[in-house]
């Protein structure tokens, strides 16, 4: 793995267990309130989205691996504990590393058309590799903090 790419891995996995630790000890109450605003998400519906879509970002569309996504049932997750978000977080830091250290340093200028259920709200662009890699970074540490903020 050329030092690019452990640098996105040693990221993704740091912030991968940031999320761990703002949600490990939460009780069923503070991972399912939610802030009074119109549209805002409890804890667990965002960690649920950000591991959504890291997996979409940096399996499906950097690494080029079948991944499927049901991005509205992200946004509709509930949960009693933070164990089966911890228990999918810690699986999906070693596919990640798993992937990045498989994928070939030219692969980071390829652009990818992600599909559009990979992709989010709007129209799929065309991205490199490298661009999916820092999207999926930025997107992660926002979500964490407004879990931290929650």
């Amino acid at each position: 793995m050329t030092n690019e790419l452990a640098l996105y891995s040693n990221e993704l996995h740091r912030l991968l267990d940031s999320l761990i630790d703002s949600i490990g000890g939460l009780d069923e109450a503070q991972l399912n309130w939610r802030p009074p605003a119109p549209d805002a998400n409890s804890c667990y519906v965002i960690a649920t989205h950000v591991l959504g879509n890291l997996e979409a970002w940096v399996l499906g569309i950097a690494c080029g691996q079948p991944i499927e996504r049901d991005r509205p049932a992200e946004f509709a997750a509930t949960g009693s504990d933070a164990a089966p978000i911890v228990t999918r977080a810690r699986e999906l830091a070693r596919k990640v590393e798993e992937a990045l250290a498989a994928l070939p340093p030219a692969a980071l200028d390829e652009q990818r058309q992600p599909p559009k259920t990979l992709w989010g709200v709007g129209t799929p662009e065309p991205r490199s590799t490298r661009e999916a890699l820092m999207h999926v970074i930025e997107h992660t540490a926002t979500h964490i903090g407004q879990i931290q903020i929650t």
